[in-house]
């Protein structure tokens, strides 16, 4: 499987050039474009009062939006110097909206970790979870200060749902660089989640393969996925996202909310 383009989102947060410098990374090394998207949306006044004053203040406001989407596209052409192809897409709209308007063309689209220390991105950042659930693309989830990603170790965090299915597939083009991968399994009942046929599977994609069950009761599921990331010197986890829309809010399961917010490596998502 051929990733032909990744897309990354930019906003003006502390993280952003670090995510595009990684995500050229992997532009290049897979011979990908990389197409960088922005949206920052007119935060006008509601239209009551003095209209004259209505209009001055939005046309303040049309013209901060365009500045701070030329300040992202110059963030993104400076940092994204690895690749070999770019493409730029912004919009004075809503930053979310438009990545996944945006996502059509991509086979895999990066986004920023959002956790409660990872500080404010702006009016121009994209939650990951909404990312996810809307975006219909795997989402690679990168934390703060993560430059490049290797994936020469992967952890494939194993539940035999459509979910993790379908994120093991779109994650097939980094398994099968990768030197070693690993299929963890966590839970009581992790012998009967079907691991060892996770690992035919990939194995038949010639990706080199191992299986774990993880069992420990004293830790969440995400808190074992993440302690035994560390131990295997991982730089990436390959999981399934769990949610649902309640009242157009996003609610998570507990593992993919505590990844989505705490996870110290990147973490591929499919929904």
């Amino acid at each position: 499987m051929r990733i032909s383009n990744i897309m990354v989102s930019v906003d003006l947060g502390a993280a952003a050039a670090d995510r595009v410098q990684l995500t050229a990374d992997l532009a290049e090394r897979f011979g990908s474009k990389l197409t960088g998207v922005a949206g920052r949306p007119v935060l006008g006044p509601m239209p009551v009062g003095d209209m004259l004053e209505v209009e001055r203040v939005w046309a303040v406001e049309e013209r901060l939006a365009d500045e701070q989407l030329a300040e992202a596209k110059a963030l993104f052409e400076r940092e994204a110097g690895a690749a070999h192809e770019t493409a730029w897409r912004s919009a004075a709209a809503q930053p979310l909206a438009n990545l996944v308007k945006q996502a059509r063309t991509a086979d895999v689209v990066v986004v920023g970790r959002q956790g409660p220390a990872d500080g404010d991105p702006g009016p121009m950042g994209v939650p990951a979870g909404a990312l996810l659930m809307e975006a219909g693309r795997p989402v690679l989830i990168a934390p703060p200060g993560i430059e490049r990603l290797a994936a020469r170790r992967v952890v494939v965090a194993w539940k035999d749902t459509r979910e993790a299915r379908r994120a093991v597939h779109d994650a097939l083009p980094f398994l099968t660089r990768a030197d070693e991968v690993h299929v963890a399994v966590v839970g009581p009942a992790a012998d009967r989640e079907g691991a060892e046929d996770v690992a035919a599977y990939l194995s038949g994609h010639s990706v080199t393969v191992t299986t774990h069950l993880l069992r420990s009761p004293e830790i969440s599921a995400a808190d074992e996925i993440l302690r035994f990331t560390g131990r295997e010197e991982a730089d990436l986890i390959v999981m399934g996202a769990y949610g649902h829309s309640r009242l157009r809010e996003w609610i998570f399961g507990g593992a993919t909310r505590d990844v989505l917010q705490t996870t110290p490596v990147c973490c591929l998502m499919s929904h």
